[in-house]
């Protein structure tokens, strides 16, 4: 064990280092040259999604490899659109009424850890954020998608090189352990470090003593109001959390469903594959879902519905998607409210958007502060009252929590790094793109002269003059001549 972490040190120096000397030439990339490269980089990654998203479930036994085909188109061609048009060379914003430009300065190398249930798709995303911001990239995988991540982060480095990126801009390490990648996050050459994964790896990053960008955990509540098309919401719901077997972290975790609307949406739930447990059922889930400690038991995450049931003890139908566990209480007495990286939602019941709001706080505190509320209403009011009360940046509205939040069906920066801001523990509450991984360098011209008063001469100096300050030395000496013949 101490050899295999030495080589994983040893290789985490030796890739930072040559990544630094690729940054070098890449940061004195033009425009042209930047968008070049990463159209290259956004096709291939395209072409090869099928392959990948294959190659990931396989290898880490999560999710659905068609979600994750569709997850690693979403995170190259359209994280590509969206970022095609940016400016993240020389001068990238003028004011002339403040005379002020800005100038895009990259940062440098890029620590990347990628996460086991959405390993290749965040890697297309991250190195395609990396290279417009003329950064290199090193990319520390989860042990169990090390294969996946190395396949995925080569395709880039390949497209890139083939388009005229230096060797060596886009790596992954391949001897994967603790030592090299905390190695690698707090190596002098490391600018900045983009952290996707558990709690346990975004602190880690947090506390090496480099900036970076961490992703929350999600405990996303979904709210269905009295004024919602519930036959959408429940075709929504049910289609998001099943999407990819849940691993995504803005999936819904927990139903709560206005009460004069409550039985018409677990209706059309249950048409669309939802199977509400009964008591037994849901105790079941409790035992096999999470430990006495309250972590996560791994051997489910990013399961089918059916596998989940079975692994519980009980059996559902062919066609159950998701389990449903109807809850009363919120928090430690109630494992199932927390997040659930699975085919498991929560359902609570309440009587008005009022309660409501507080079901969603109390679910939001429970586990996901700062990440993503979904409401489905058309009474506007409503709407407008959980954007402004939610502890969190993104209030997703009328769409699916999956998509919606990385920004396929909304308006949101498309990306697979959702900040959760302060409340969340993370420095930023936006979707991160290339913006994040620019610097700003600000030339600014005179445009208010100096006031007379900055011209003024100095008034006479405060304190001893040097005539007294000579005398007080000599005074001081005599004391301590006197104080020594008598010791």
């Amino acid at each position: 064990m101490m050899d295999q972490d030495l080589s994983s040190i040893q290789e985490a120096r030796d890739t930072v280092s040559r990544a630094s000397e690729a940054w070098k030439l890449w940061a004195h990339a033009s425009q042209a040259d930047v968008d070049r490269v990463c159209k290259a980089m956004a096709e291939a990654g395209y072409q090869a999604s099928e392959r990948l998203g294959r190659l990931a479930q396989e290898e880490t036994g999560f999710g659905v490899a068609a979600h994750k085909k569709l997850k690693n188109e979403f995170a190259s061609r359209m994280v590509w659109q969206s970022i095609n048009d940016q400016k993240t060379v020389g001068i990238i914003r003028h004011d002339p009424d403040h005379r002020l430009y800005e100038i895009a300065w990259p940062m440098g190398v890029i620590a990347a850890l990628i996460p086991s249930t959405n390993p290749t798709s965040t890697t297309f995303y991250k190195s395609l954020i990396a290279v417009k911001s003329r950064n290199a990239i090193i990319f520390s995988p989860h042990p169990s998608a090390r294969r996946c991540v190395f396949d995925a982060a080569q395709t880039m480095a390949m497209a890139a090189e083939n388009a005229g990126a230096p060797e060596g801009l886009i790596n992954c390490l391949q001897q994967v352990s603790l030592a090299g990648t905390q190695e690698l996050m707090s190596h002098r050459h490391t600018a900045l470090i983009l952290a996707t994964g558990g709690s346990a790896m975004v602190k880690a990053a947090h506390s090496c003593g480099k900036p970076a960008y961490g992703v929350g955990p999600g405990n996303v509540p979904v709210y269905v109001d009295r004024s919602a098309d519930y036959e959408k919401a429940a075709r929504y719901i049910v289609a998001s959390k099943a999407f990819d077997h849940s691993t995504i972290c803005a999936t819904e975790q927990s139903v709560i469903a206005d009460h004069p609307i409550a039985h018409l949406l677990a209706e059309r739930m249950q048409s669309e594959g939802a199977y509400f447990t009964n008591p037994q059922e849901t105790e079941a889930l409790r035992l096999a879902l999470f430990y006495p400690d309250g972590s996560i038991n791994t051997d489910v995450v990013g399961k089918s519905a059916a596998y989940v049931a079975v692994y519980a003890g009980f059996h559902v139908p062919e066609n159950t998607r998701v389990l449903v566990a109807p809850l009363l209480k919120v928090g430690r007495q109630e494992p199932l409210s927390h997040e659930k990286l699975t085919t498991v939602l929560g359902w609570y019941e309440v009587d008005g958007w009022e309660q409501g709001c507080e079901k969603s706080i109390a679910l939001i505190q429970t586990g996901g502060r700062g990440h993503t509320q979904i409401i489905h209403a058309t009474d506007e009011h409503v709407i407008m009252a959980f954007g402004l009360e939610k502890p969190v940046f993104r209030i997703l509205v009328n769409t699916m929590g999956t998509l919606g939040a990385i920004g396929l069906t909304t308006g949101l920066m498309p990306s697979l790094t959702l900040g959760s801001g302060g409340v969340g523990g993370s420095i930023t509450g936006d979707n991160i793109t290339a913006y994040h991984l620019i610097n700003v360098k600000r030339l600014a011209y005179e445009t208010i002269p100096p006031p007379p008063e900055a011209f003024a001469p100095s008034e006479k100096q405060v304190g001893p003059s040097l005539d007294e300050l000579e005398g007080i030395v000599q005074q001081v000496v005599l004391e301590l001549n006197e104080s020594k013949k008598y010791s």
